[in-house]
């Protein structure tokens, strides 16, 4: 690489990182503390220039300068907290489908097996892929005549997906099936699928448990999330559904909007469920990010009916703030382990350069109706049952099992003795958290007298966190006035 170019290329270079900067900050010249000083910004961004140079003109082979800013921004974003980050092109679109609840495509999850072979993992029912025959474990051999021997799974991913109405050819290996002839061996075949819209519903299961238990499962929080919430339900009160449990495990969060639709369906209208507090102005004025959000509608659901909220370490963000405010008012029984602790809101801001990127930048913590921040705390559970690590594989093990040769069985799968239409044996998992949850919600006494039996004082089981305020750590958040703004356009926070 030549000299000339190499500099050519740092100037470019250190030149997008300004104008990256300039556009973070609406364009003004900004000055940041350090050592209790202000120190001129593009003094401190220097040393970024110093080592761009000196990888362009000393690095073994040439470099792909979009990579190695990328990169950078990457570094950047990652220093700051464990949420922020830079999001790419290709992240940036997925995010925002995730989000909306659709994607387009063939609606089929993938994965590597042990030998890193792509395969299919799961169609999703009523999906093209469901319709075309695909099935669980078959082996994806080539993409429209590209073979994916060491493709990755995200590669792959972009290949099948399209717009809707184009077509996709998979080249697929089956193993032979029960039925087959003695000695059969797998052949290669192609199958062509039409892609489409397909909804990336949030609810993973719905099933009646005994008893007259109904049981959801919610894996995400998107925009469609309360509508889906809100249709399984009356299909379970139409079904002689008496008491609730509502599993938010393994639930990452998501959408802080969704998290208020949720809550309208349990809590009554004008209840709190969350409020946000961004950083402070130097000016004194509201920050855009400072929202508070109340239910704004009747519940669905008669406040006497018994609900249960299963949550553990991997329950975060919206599941959280869903946990927290049902949890603060009452209406359920928190019952699992200590949730995650994700008590930030992430705002998605666009970048000119590279194209169609962006940040996801936290922008304020958000706070339970107890006042506090959870931000890296979590919510203690009123009643606390746990399941190890391999308990919790064994049991994801028996779930899969139930419904990978049966596609039907994906809404009711088998949690143990509880859930009706499985075989009892002495091989069967229990699934511990939700076996007690039907155990209390099975105990003859009224709604009003489990709750008082179960429920653990709100300081006990909302803690503040350290960094309970964004302004100063140690703030009594009580001296702070909930902000005034009533902010519903936060559809671009986004989940960890």
């Amino acid at each position: 690489m030549s000299s000339k170019n190499s500099k050519r290329e740092f100037f470019v270079v250190l030149g997008f990182c300004i104008v990256v900067v300039l556009a973070i900050t609406n364009g003004f010249v900004l000055r940041i503390y350090a050592q209790e000083q202000r120190v001129e910004i593009y003094r401190e961004i220097e040393p970024i220039g110093d080592v761009i140079d000196i990888i362009l003109r000393e690095y073994v082979r040439d470099v792909d300068i979009k990579e190695v800013v990328e990169g950078a921004l990457g570094g950047m974003m990652g220093s700051l907290d464990r949420n922020s980050a830079y999001v790419s092109a290709e992240e940036l679109e997925a995010l925002r489908e995730e989000t909306k609840g659709e994607f387009e495509g063939i609606g089929v999850s993938i994965k590597q097996d042990e030998e890193g072979n792509l395969m299919v993992f799961m169609p999703i029912l009523g999906s093209p892929a469901a319709k075309a025959g695909i099935l669980p474990y078959d082996l994806i051999l080539a993409i429209d005549g590209k073979s994916t021997e060491d493709m990755d799974t995200s590669d792959a991913a972009d290949l099948i997906r399209g717009r809707r109405g184009t077509f996709v050819t998979l080249t697929l290996l089956r193993e032979p099936g029960p039925d087959a002839a003695e000695g059969a061996e797998a052949e290669p075949f192609e199958v062509k699928v039409e892609r489409a819209r397909i909804p990336l519903e949030s609810i993973k299961e719905s099933q009646m448990l005994l008893n007259e238990v109904g049981y959801i499962r919610l894996n995400s929080f998107s925009d469609t999330t309360s509508k889906d919430l809100e249709k399984y339900i009356n299909e379970l009160l139409t079904q002689g559904m008496k008491t609730l449990v509502l599993d938010l495990r393994w639930n990452s969060g998501g959408l802080l909007s969704a998290s208020k639709e949720v809550c309208e369906l349990f809590l009554p209208k004008d209840s709190l469920v969350t409020y946000t507090r961004g950083r402070a102005r130097e000016d004194g004025s509201p920050n855009k990010d400072d929202m508070l959000l109340r239910t704004e509608k009747n519940p669905i659901l008669p406040q006497d009916l018994p609900i249960v909220i299963l949550v553990n370490e991997e329950t975060a963000s919206a599941a959280e703030i869903v946990t927290g405010a049902l949890q603060y008012y009452q209406r359920a029984i928190v019952l699992g382990e200590k949730t995650f602790g994700k008590g930030s809101v992430q705002t998605i801001i666009p970048l000119q350069r590279p194209p169609d990127s962006g940040l996801r930048l936290t922008t304020a913590l958000y706070y339970t109706p107890a006042d506090v921040t959870i931000d890296h705390q979590g919510i203690l559970p009123d009643v606390e049952v746990k399941m190890d690590r391999d308990q919790e594989l064994d049991l994801a093990k028996q779930m899969y099992a139930s419904f990978e040769r049966a596609f039907e069985n994906q809404y009711h799968q088998n949690h143990g003795s509880m859930t009706p239409g499985y075989e009892v044996t002495e091989e069967t998992v229990e699934d511990l958290p939700l076996a007690r949850a039907v155990e209390i919600l099975t105990e003859p006494e009224p709604w009003e007298t489990l709750i008082k039996k179960y429920h653990r004082a709100i300081e006990e089981t909302q803690v503040a966190a350290e960094s309970n305020t964004v302004i100063n750590p140690k703030l009594d958040p009580h001296n702070n006035p909930i902000p005034k703004t009533n902010g519903e356009g936060q559809d671009d926070g986004e989940q960890p």
